[in-house]
């Protein structure tokens, strides 16, 4: 009897030594054995008091990022956890989704979180990078906003639709449509950009809204090509080098208005969405404090201040910065990079071969 019970209490001290061993290690008893998948999806009541408690013995967490946009959100997300500090690695959406891939195959998982242009999340979530996750703001959103197996979920986004000088082209005057684009008083006056998503996606729009008749239709109006982006084409409208273009984002016009640009901007119909959404790595080495920064970005908090950086949201709780538009989000369709790859053709055959 002595024996048995001097072995039970035996056991009880070693899991207790183990206990102590494994929070010494920096794990708490009851999350070492959960996964990244586990925690991505937890959406039991304490979900937010267990996040914390492992941020708090996570500390740190790396972001793969596209630029120093982000930087008023992580501010004010470290103010609200002084306890974790954030590594950024900045570089375009195409070459983040190549070095992810690379790194994954040679075992290199060091990546937690994204926050990447959709259409560079494509290619890590068919290469299996990419963790779905639940959160409690995933309530608020738009539906198209959320990738369909929750891979990501859109956090900033502006559109691609009718710019112009209202110097030179009143209001009144502009077309107010895809349709009205076919108008023989503006052969040769439009110009577009032709940075690779911006001229594709906007092509892929009007295949989808209007059919790639119309858009062949539209490839006979001499529209000029210029090797720049949507930002470097509205500066030129600026300066009325460049009257009108459907090739311009709501944002850049808004941030030129507001600075006493004559700029206007309409949305014809259905707009391309330029969008950047966030993901966890499906290996991410601090899942808690992944899910911490996604859960922040995607909050009523964290909108208001992307909304203040001149993004729009796909929040219904958040409202847009001008009039409403159709949204369509292409990333997230299906079968973007099939689509995609047509679209490149019919914008190679209709207006880039035209002009050689």
């Amino acid at each position: 009897m002595i024996t048995s019970a001097y072995r039970l209490t035996g056991a009880r001290r070693a899991v207790g030594v183990l206990a102590a061993l494994a929070w010494l290690a920096g794990v708490a008893p009851g999350f070492a054995q959960r996964s990244v998948a586990a925690i991505a999806n937890d959406n039991e009541p304490g979900r937010q008091q267990r996040l914390e408690e492992g941020a708090r013995r996570e500390g740190t967490l790396l972001l793969y990022t596209t630029g120093t946009q982000i930087k008023p959100l992580l501010d004010r997300f470290l103010q609200k956890y002084p306890f974790l500090k954030v590594e950024l690695a900045r570089s375009s959406s195409a070459d983040t989704a190549r070095k992810v891939i690379e790194e994954y195959r040679a075992g290199y998982e060091k990546v937690d979180a994204f926050e990447l242009a959709s259409h560079g999340l494509v290619v890590p979530r068919d290469e299996n990078i990419l963790q779905p996750f639940q959160s409690p703001e995933l309530a608020a959103y738009d539906r198209d906003a959320v990738e369909a197996g929750r891979h990501w979920v859109v956090v900033r986004e502006s559109y691609t639709g009718i710019g112009f000088n209202t110097t030179l082209l009143l209001p009144d005057k502009a077309p107010r449509t895809y349709q009205a684009l076919l108008d023989p008083q503006w052969k040769g006056r439009m110009a577009i950009s032709g940075v690779s998503t911006t001229a594709v996606n906007w092509v892929g729009t009007m295949v989808i809204a209007e059919g790639a008749d119309f858009v062949r239709r539209l490839g006979q109006q001499n529209i000029r090509i210029y090797n720049m982006t949507g930002r470097a084409l509205a500066n030129l409208m600026s300066s009325k080098e460049v009257v009108l273009s459907p090739t311009i984002y709501n944002s850049h016009v808004a941030a030129s208005a507001r600075k006493g640009a004559p700029l206007g901007w309409i949305a014809p119909g259905p707009v391309p969405v330029t969008d950047t959404g966030v993901a966890i790595a499906r290996k991410a080495p601090h899942p808690h404090a992944a899910m911490l920064l996604i859960d922040f970005l995607m909050s009523k908090e964290g909108q208001l201040i992307y909304q203040e950086l001149g993004y729009d949201s796909g929040r219904r709780d958040v409202a847009t910065s001008g009039a409403a538009v159709k949204k369509l989000y292409l990333a997230n369709r299906s079968n973007y990079i099939s689509e995609y790859e047509g679209w490149m053709k019919v914008y190679q055959d209709v207006f880039v071969r035209r002009r050689m």
